[in-house]
């Protein structure tokens, strides 16, 4: 009777400010593992905060709130041996580094690109709103986001195409032994 390998779980934890590319690297590389025949689930921010977090707001406490939600959710994941793809600003390295802590098997993806950048790509005008002081405590306009020290992988967007991204990631991931 043959063994059949057991697929090892592992969390795709991207973080970035707010059009940085998080969303669309994050769902090539998931589409990509699927293709390869892994069990994958996205946790986007967006759909994250109008289920798992509904009802938080934006301040550092509930921002960290919403970080260990997520991360308990990849959590479960990654032990049954999915590949969990998180996309969320996550702006305290704190709160980040305690889901690296509890998950084990985390890779951490910086999405980084300048802040000029990302809101000239901003579709939803919430850039333009912050600096207008429409929107208070907004990531990288007047709350801060702390850059991961040590990610696993840094993907330049502003200087990258979405393709090189995914590419840096998904070798990223074989170099680690996770495919």
């Amino acid at each position: 009777m043959s063994e059949t390998k057991k697929q090892k779980g592992f969390t795709l934890w991207f973080t970035g400010l707010s059009g940085s590319g998080k969303s669309t690297i994050s769902e090539r590389v998931a589409l990509r593992l699927q293709r390869k025949g892994l069990p994958v689930e996205i946790l986007d921010g967006d759909i994250v905060r109008t289920h798992l977090s509904k009802g938080l707001g934006f301040s550092q406490e509930d921002r960290n709130e919403n970080i260990k939600r997520v991360g308990f959710v990849c959590n479960l994941l990654t032990r049954h041996g999915v590949a969990a793809v998180a996309s969320v600003i996550s702006p305290y390295r704190e709160a980040r580094d305690a889901n690296r802590k509890l998950i084990g098997n985390f890779v951490e993806v910086y999405t980084r690109c300048p802040v000029e950048i990302c809101a000239q790509r901003d579709l939803k005008g919430l850039y333009q709103k912050a600096a207008a002081g429409e929107i208070k405590g907004f990531t990288g306009v007047d709350d801060p986001y702390e850059p991961p020290l040590n990610a696993e992988v840094v993907c330049r967007t502003d200087t990258e195409s979405v393709e090189e991204s995914v590419e840096k990631v998904l070798k990223r991931l074989g170099e680690l032994g996770y495919l």
